[in-house]
């Protein structure tokens, strides 16, 4: 049997089973390599279930356990989507275009470059380009990390990297369970929380920026959720002077790293 014919043969009986994992764009179909991947620690961005496919609830619990967003589809749309001639049992998952970093990895940066930590916090950015603006935007200030919801909130898709120019393939972008309680966490190891907030006390352009920070910006339209404001130090907001009331999160995200770039220079 020649190689090629061999090569093919595997090919379909990998499909066969449900079992393939297509690493060009990072997509797995197949219950099995579902649950493998989450159990080698690979979580999905996405994963796409046809939910009336029987025995298929635990995996799906296990997926949204592990900060998936989970995405309900009828069986012609995954059908569409499917790499493998249909044989995608249920099920399709999507995993990051890049690995996401712990938060440990954020502070070891600041660490290992003697610097105070500044950090990004995105409280539920959607829009996949506006987060890749914003990582781009924060590696070029020099922050040492990005943190983003697991839930309700765009990752680390190939619009994302994309959209960051590359600067996600090079600072470290965590995910927390829920940005309350990471904020208290930040706190709890002295960093100073400060909210972008269009109603904030303080102004962007008179606020000092030196010392270890965090700057949590807010979803589009909605800016940050209340339960984040409550557990900011500060609400800071934009001077405007237009006809316009609101920025686009990206860019009021850059004017608050250059802030604290001009801070710390």
């Amino acid at each position: 049997m020649s190689y090629m014919v061999l090569w093919c043969v595997i090919l379909c009986a990998l499909a066969v089973k449900g079992y393939f994992y297509h690493m060009e764009n990072h997509q797995i179909e197949g219950r099995r390599a579902v649950r493998e991947a989450l159990q080698a620690k690979k979580i999905p961005d996405k994963v796409f279930i046809l939910r009336t496919a029987e025995g298929i609830g635990g995996l799906i619990k296990d997926a949204k356990d592990a900060g998936a967003t989970i995405v309900d589809c009828d069986k012609t749309r995954l059908d569409q989507m499917s790499q493998t001639g249909g044989n995608h049992q249920g099920i399709i998952a999507r995993l990051a275009e890049c690995d996401y970093s712990e938060i440990d990895d954020i502070f070891k940066r600041a660490e290992s470059r003697g610097e105070q930590p500044f950090i990004i916090v995105c409280d539920s950015v959607e829009d996949e380009r506006n987060l890749g603006a914003i990582i781009r935007t924060a590696e070029a200030a020099g922050a040492h990390g990005v943190i983003v919801p697991k839930r309700r909130s765009a990752g680390l898709s190939a619009v994302t990297v994309k959209a960051s120019a590359g600067a996600a393939l090079h600072l470290p972008v965590a995910r927390t369970p829920g940005v309350p309680m990471l904020l208290r966490e930040l706190k709890e190891r002295n960093i100073w929380v400060y909210g972008a907030d269009a109603d904030g006390e303080k102004d962007v352009f008179q606020t000092d920026f030196s010392g270890a920070v965090a700057i949590v910006v807010g979803s589009e339209g909605r800016g940050i959720s209340r339960l984040a404001a409550e557990h900011c130090d500060f609400l800071v907001s934009i001077p405007m002077k237009g006809e316009v009331s609101s920025l686009n999160v990206s860019t009021a995200c850059g004017i608050f790293a250059y802030q604290v770039l001009k801070s710390r220079l």
